[in-house]
């Protein structure tokens, strides 16, 4: 079932101008697939969730196709306009079990904003100023008062911009956070044990630098997909991967990824002001409800699928993220 055009999704104005160089790009297919295992005499309302992939100036993707043999819906959540299919299967469905399948071709352009010269202008000028006060405020896991804010304080004093004050809260994670998954506590992306633990995984990085940036009073947003492998052209995903975006008065929206940063040193100043090629993105924000028919608690992120059964969370689904690397000749040849 091929679904993009009922998503309202348009082509976006591309926001290079006519004379400079295309940036980098990346082609591939993703497959985002879901099994739920038999609910054996389960009775009740089963109702589950997956996000679907975001289109704008730095990510297109067609060919979108939704499998399974439980009928669905298409939704957007209220907040950030993120995409979603939600499935309700019968009783001898959910009884049996069932699959999804969710696979589109994406193209994934570099996101880089030149942040010394006066291409840094581009995308400001060819996109409506945003409402940026959900950028300000605080999430549940990412609190602006207390230890954050005395850090952001610390950590900008003197600073007379907001790139300046930017570049030092980047600095500043970057120096004193690890990239380590061990033990337990990390990749829910609490602002406040990345504080005291000083280690963690993406979410944790930029739960740490969005918080220190907010308190700052400078808009910055939470985004998630998935990573692809830069030595790979197929291959299965593991799981998640997480970056962030700042705004600048005069410039819009600027890309960062911390923790690609900490683990590649090299590209350091490269990850403050771009993002590279090798993701897919899904959703924006934290503390998400995803419509009405969710009972439980907002979810903090969305990017694995999420289910209830009679409002109560269901756990045991079992996912499989797989990409394979797509040539223009062979996206010409299939049309």
């Amino acid at each position: 079932m091929l679904i993009a055009a009922s998503l309202g999704l348009t082509a976006h104005s591309s926001p290079f101008p006519a004379d400079q160089l295309p940036p980098a790009s990346r082609t591939f297919a993703f497959t985002y697939q879901v099994h739920i295992p038999p609910t054996k005499d389960a009775q009740g309302k089963m109702l589950l969730w997956l996000p679907l992939p975001q289109q704008d100036a730095y990510q297109k993707f067609q060919d979108l196709q939704i499998d399974s043999p439980v009928s669905h819906s298409l939704g957007r959540e209220s907040e950030y306009g993120n995409s979603f299919a939600v499935f309700e299967p019968r009783p001898a469905q959910l009884n049996s079990g069932f699959d999804v399948t969710v696979r589109f071709v994406a193209t994934r352009l570099e996101h880089r904003v030149p942040l010394d010269g006066p291409q840094a202008k581009i995308v400001a000028a060819n996109s409506a100023p945003p409402d940026l006060q959900r950028y300000l405020e605080p999430d549940k896991l990412v609190p602006l008062n207390g230890v954050i804010s005395d850090l952001a304080a610390q950590h900008t004093s003197g600073d007379t911009t907001e790139l300046a004050k930017a570049r030092h809260i980047y600095d500043y994670v970057l120096a004193t956070m690890r990239y380590d998954k061990s033990g337990e506590g990390w990749g829910r992306g609490d602002a406040i044990w990345a504080c005291s633990s000083k280690r963690g995984n993406c979410t944790d990085f930029h739960s740490l630098f969005i918080g220190m940036m907010r308190a700052s009073g400078i808009p910055a947003r939470f985004e998630i997909g998935f990573p692809l492998p830069e030595a790979k052209a197929e291959g299965d995903i593991p799981g998640y991967h997480c970056w962030a975006e700042f705004y600048l008065n005069g410039v819009g929206w600027v890309p960062v990824d911390a923790s690609e940063a900490w683990k590649n040193p090299a590209k350091r100043d490269y990850f403050f002001g771009a993002h590279d090629t090798n993701r897919v993105f899904f959703t924006y924000g934290r503390d998400l409800r995803l419509s009405p028919d969710q009972h439980g608690d907002p979810l903090n992120y969305f990017i694995y699928p999420y289910a209830e059964l009679n409002g109560k969370p269901v756990s045991g689904l079992q996912t499989h993220f797989s990409f394979r690397d797509v040539s223009s000749d062979t996206r010409s040849s299939s049309r």
